[in-house]
């Protein structure tokens, strides 16, 4: 961290005594939020015992005007200025100011910056907010997750008003491994299962049907699949699960309500997960351009 003064103070020998009343101004100033350089303020503080400071956060600082009027206002408070600026022109021009005005100021991130970059040899964004952004990106794939999950398997029809893409089939046409798939970019997916016996719920013909995907497969490869499952948990042999007749009977509804639906039908059977998910993501931001 880069520190700079404008006056030669000496480092006090012994602790601040507890008797100081005064309130020691310090600026945290940030591009972003600033919760770094509160965050570091605050543990540096801690360890002076009995020290009062008031505390000021400047954030979302992007130009030299801002930097100007705070650098005015913290000299009349004598401040300390803490500042967290990844912008090369923004960090050197408050650093300059700064010293021209008598201030401490104190590099949270430049001099860390410039050592990662020169170790590594590579050329740092620049981009204010990165962290917080990034940050937002994973809180936006775990709500995916949560919500693919809750609305699985049709637990809760309601959900495909909700969601960015509605998966329909049969069972075992990977509509679940598909959901979390696509929960893992972000996208909010919900599926519903096909049965003859079952009405579709209301929801699939009320949504857009270009965020509605019907999944298909080879009647004899989900055979195989469903056989192999009810080895898996053991029920031996199964009357109609995996009788070929009554694929066939499921294939054939679930076409009907693809067609009644009019939304894009895919096919999976030698398909893998991450295919099948790029068909789907091609489409759906194809559409979202064309709006």
């Amino acid at each position: 961290m880069r520190e700079t003064r404008g006056r030669q103070e000496d480092i006090p020998e012994k602790p601040l005594e507890e008797t100081d009343d005064k309130a020691y101004a310090i600026y945290v100033i940030s591009d972003a939020l600033g919760e770094t350089a509160e965050f570091v303020c605050r543990a540096a503080t801690a360890q002076f015992s009995g020290l009062r400071t008031r505390q000021r956060r400047i954030p979302y600082i992007q130009t030299t005007a801002q930097i100007d009027q705070l650098l005015d206002e913290a000299a009349e408070e004598d401040a300390i200025l803490l500042y967290t600026l990844v912008v090369d022109s923004m960090r050197d021009y408050l650093q300059h100011n700064a010293e021209e005005r008598g201030l401490i100021a104190v590099d949270i991130l430049g001099s860390l910056i410039k050592a990662i970059s020169i170790q590594t040899k590579r050329t740092p964004k620049s981009s204010p907010n990165i962290l917080h952004r990034l940050d937002e990106q994973y809180y936006k794939k775990i709500e995916a997750v949560e919500f693919a999950v809750k609305y699985d398997d049709g637990k809760d029809p309601r959900g495909v008003m909700f969601a960015d893409v509605v998966l329909i089939g049969v069972s075992r046409t990977s509509k679940t491994p598909l959901c979390m798939y696509l929960a893992h970019k972000g996208i909010k997916a919900a599926n519903i299962p096909l049965i003859p016996e079952v009405a579709p719920p209301r929801e699939l013909f009320v949504v857009p049907a270009k965020k509605v995907f019907g999944l298909i497969l080879d009647p004899a490869k989900l055979n195989q699949i469903r056989s192999e499952r009810i080895k898996t948990i053991g029920l031996g042999a199964v009357a109609d699960y995996a009788n070929i007749e009554r694929i066939m009977e499921e294939l054939r509804y679930a076409e009907q309500i693809i067609k009644k639906i009019g939304c894009m039908s895919i096919d999976t059977t030698n398909r893998a997960v991450e295919e099948t998910a790029s068909i789907i993501l091609k489409k759906l931001y194809k559409g979202e351009e064309a709006q």
